[in-house]
């Protein structure tokens, strides 16, 4: 039997997001250009890692944001605990005004949620390339929308991540990673829930999370 297990919060004590991590330049170019609409300035370099509060993750249902301005990206997840390296899925949900004035800030703004299931890496690794990432966001009559959807090789694959970022090969005991996006259907949009899942056709199975985003009001 695969193996899966819950995640256990208390265990992780860096929190590491990594951004610009596509693959492939054109589609890299195509996120750094829709992000570029909303006033976001591109990155001095590709990929970069944001250092993130711990306390920022949470698996909650519900997530609390200022105002109506942030939106979620699904994204695979590297958990690296004591008994080895895990694999989740998350949502690296960014305040997109923000954004425009301070990645780094905006990075620190909202909850960065994650589904509250693992996987073993060593078990998805044989077959990285068939494993799937999508996203969906409310559609007309109240049906989910596909707003992001591809193959978790759309980008740098975990290994080498993990080098960019240690110098080595190996990602410190308590670390968590998020590992990049990809862009979106139908332009970036702000929405009242986000919902996320991580495919693996291979072992017939998915990590799935689903969180509402409560917006608070803007008092200036």
């Amino acid at each position: 039997m695969p193996s899966e297990k819950t995640l256990d919060l208390s265990a992780i004590r860096n929190l590491v997001v990594a951004g610009w991590t596509g693959r492939n330049l054109a589609a890299l170019e195509a996120h750094i250009k829709e992000l570029e609409a909303l006033g976001v300035k591109r990155p001095k370099s590709v990929p970069i890692f944001y250092r993130n509060a711990v306390s920022l993750l949470t698996t909650a249902p519900e997530i609390q944001v200022a105002g109506e301005n942030s939106s979620g990206e699904a994204e695979f997840v590297l958990f690296s605990l004591d008994d080895g390296m895990w694999l989740g899925v998350g949502s690296d949900h960014t305040d997109r005004k923000a954004e425009t004035i301070n990645v780094t800030l905006s990075k620190q703004m909202c909850a960065k949620p994650v589904g509250p299931k693992l996987w073993r890496y060593d078990e998805v690794k044989p077959h990285w390339d068939k494993l799937m990432l999508r996203s969906f966001v409310p559609g007309e009559g109240g049906k989910k929308r596909l707003y992001q959807e591809g193959p978790v090789t759309n980008m740098r694959s975990p290994e080498e991540l993990i080098k960019l970022y240690t110098g080595g090969d190996k990602l410190a005991a308590g670390t968590a990673m998020y590992c990049g996006t990809f862009a979106v259907h139908g332009g970036i949009s702000s929405s009242g829930t986000f919902d996320m899942e991580l495919e693996d056709p291979v072992l017939g199975r998915k990590l799935t999370h689903s969180y509402k985003i409560v917006s608070l009001p803007e008092e200036g």
